[in-house]
């Protein structure tokens, strides 16, 4: 089944209330990017039945800063409360950014933070009943995304447009200046080489998120975060190398390489990688762990408006 697929919320004013459009489905997924205030006390997500005030709330995702921190999932229903569901883990630091994903399964919403399951929270009002998202208190989003139920495709599918290479062919992967890209229409399916505008370019507090799965047999992977006329970074996981090389090209120039903090990816695994843009360098978590940091070498982040992906994996979800 089908579903439209529903535009972001940009930059939306906290507090904000917006509409799912379409409601919940199993499969579906919402994608909060965005960062706590310092000295935040407390902030919350919900998803509502309903806009109005005392509307039941099937989600209350509510981190608090008390004491250690940590987090309360609950359920307002019939202008009640229930039971609390505590978390004794504070996953979203004060005055950092943060990657917020609510999954629909048929029996529990499942939550991840910066890319790592945090907890599942089980159903108390059917999530068919759910049409808005609400955010309210110390915090501010860049973007609130949604992924529809992703479709299923046969090995090697015939995309429209789409010219299968000759025989023989291999893609080489090292490190060119770009990767490649085919004269056809990937974005929608996630097809490799992937490419998609970055809606408004880079600035600092900008998230962006990719998931998907290693090939078995994977030899190299590349993730560009381009400009118009250059790479301002250069991601690529070299299992052949047991490293990840990360580098920026400018006017067709290649700078130094950085090699250090291993290789956080493994053949046939799924991974989670967030590119969290900060004012004087770049911060990659992979599986909801901080592997790389990398100065700007480009420091005009407006203009940094492309995402590239090739290599030997496959996407599930990104999140530019």
């Amino acid at each position: 089944m089908a579903f439209y697929q529903q535009q972001p919320f940009y930059n939306p004013r906290i507090p904000f209330s917006g509409q799912i459009q379409g409601g919940l489905q199993d499969g579906k997924s919402i994608i909060l990017s965005g960062r706590v205030l310092p000295g935040a006390n407390r902030f919350h997500v919900n998803l509502q039945c309903g806009s109005h005030s005392g509307a039941d709330i099937a989600l209350h995702f509510n981190p608090r800063y008390e004491s250690s921190g940590y987090v309360v999932h609950n359920t307002f229903q019939s202008r009640c409360w229930g039971s609390e569901e505590r978390k004794y883990e504070s996953p979203f630091p004060q005055g950092q950014t943060f990657t917020l994903q609510i999954l629909v399964e048929q029996g529990k919403y499942k939550i991840s933070t910066n890319g790592r399951h945090f907890m599942d929270y089980r159903h108390r009002i059917p999530y068919t009943q759910v049409d808005t998202i609400s955010v309210e208190g110390m915090v501010e989003l860049n973007s609130i995304a949604f992924q529809n139920p992703a479709p299923y495709f046969p090995p090697q599918p015939a995309f429209p447009g789409y010219i299968p290479p000759q025989a023989g062919y291999q893609p080489q992967y090292a490190a060119p200046p770009g990767c490649g890209f085919p004269a056809y229409p990937s974005a929608p399916n996630y097809t490799i080489p992937y490419k998609t505008v970055i809606n408004g370019g880079l600035h600092t507090g900008k998230n962006i998120v990719i998931h998907g799965v290693i090939n078995p047999n994977a030899n190299r992977i590349t993730f560009n975060l381009r400009y118009r006329s250059g790479i301002a970074l250069h991601y690529n996981p070299r299992f052949d190398e047991r490293v990840v090389v990360r580098n920026t090209n400018q006017m067709e120039q290649w700078g130094t390489e950085e090699r250090s903090g291993g290789l956080p990816f493994q053949k046939g695994q799924p991974f989670q990688v967030t590119i969290s843009c900060n004012p004087h360098h770049y911060n990659v978590f992979v599986n909801g762990k901080q592997a790389h940091t990398y100065k700007h070498r480009y420091s005009k982040l407006n203009d940094i408006d492309i995402l590239e992906i090739c290599g030997d994996l496959k996407l599930t979800l990104v999140q530019a």
